[in-house]
């Protein structure tokens, strides 16, 4: 699932092989999936698109999204997103697919669940992606201490750890998979409550959310997730399913997965405690 880190390496590698290429042909909904969320009528995205030029690529939390003259495409989640010298070569079952001036081609596919969303500039009021626009990413300056201090509150005081920094978009784009070495890395439970942790561990929280979210974007994502090439990003995650039953590399003990709060966290309780 796209979260920051890679985000930020799609848009980049977006942005340096497809930026000046003109979309000759957009294909949107040729084989449905219950979970490919569309803005308004994806029949209608080649009349949107097409004969367009694609002039940036950005990042907001999740969401890589192309710039194509007036209009935006935001993609998110579970979009799977690759690209092709050669068009011929994309899968013939796909999301979506824009094909380009030069022979290439962008293909999408849903891995679980995804917004591909084609629109004018400014229209999309999803709040999944305008929260994502507004608010400050952990790679900006402006997502300082002050910041993060005024997200905790008499309420979020009560939430866990795992709750605190990945629910309601308190911070977009980080989610339940860069969420499991931010807190190991941090020696937080994620069942820890907030309330429970001191000032010095609450300032090692937000250290651990800027530094490492800035070194898996400087490494081109997690290794648990693909690129528009296919290939694998360059941070070696710790606390993920590769690491499921192996040993910590820092103190030995057993990496254990569990279900909590409808995903599974990994956990090493000799760092991180029990979450008592």
């Amino acid at each position: 699932m796209l979260e920051i880190p890679e985000a930020q390496t799609i848009a980049r590698q977006l942005k340096e092989a497809i930026k000046g290429k003109t979309i000759t042909r957009a294909i949107a909904a040729s084989s449905p999936h219950g979970f490919a969320f569309y803005f308004g009528d994806p029949a209608l995205y080649n009349d949107l698109l097409a004969g367009k030029k694609i002039t940036d690529a950005v990042a907001y939390g999740g969401h890589p999204e192309l710039s194509v003259e007036d209009m935006r495409i935001a993609l998110g989640d579970g979009a799977n997103i690759r690209y092709y010298e050669d068009a011929e070569k994309a899968p013939l079952k796909h999301q979506l697919l824009l094909e380009l001036s030069d022979g290439s081609a962008i293909c999408c596919t849903v891995q679980m669940y995804a917004g591909l969303w084609a629109f004018p500039d400014g229209m999309n009021d999803n709040y999944y992606y305008t929260v994502a626009k507004e608010k400050p990413s952990p790679l900006e300056e402006a997502f300082d201490a002050v910041y993060f201090s005024g997200l905790l509150s008499d309420e979020t005081k009560k939430l866990s750890a795992k709750a605190f920094l990945a629910t309601e978009q308190r911070i977009p784009g980080l989610g339940n998979g860069v969420l499991q070495d931010i807190l190991w890395s941090a020696k937080i439970h994620p069942k820890r409550k907030m309330s429970a942790l001191s000032d010095s561990e609450f300032e090692t929280m937000f250290m651990t959310v800027k530094t490492l979210l800035a070194e898996m974007t400087e490494q081109g994502g997690r290794d648990t997730e693909k690129d528009i090439y296919g290939k694998a990003g360059g941070y070696a995650t710790v606390m993920s399913k590769k690491n499921d039953g192996m040993p910590c590399p820092v103190c030995g003990g057993v990496i254990r997965r569990f279900s909590y709060m409808g995903g599974n966290v990994y956990v090493c309780e000799g760092c991180q405690g029990s979450g008592k």
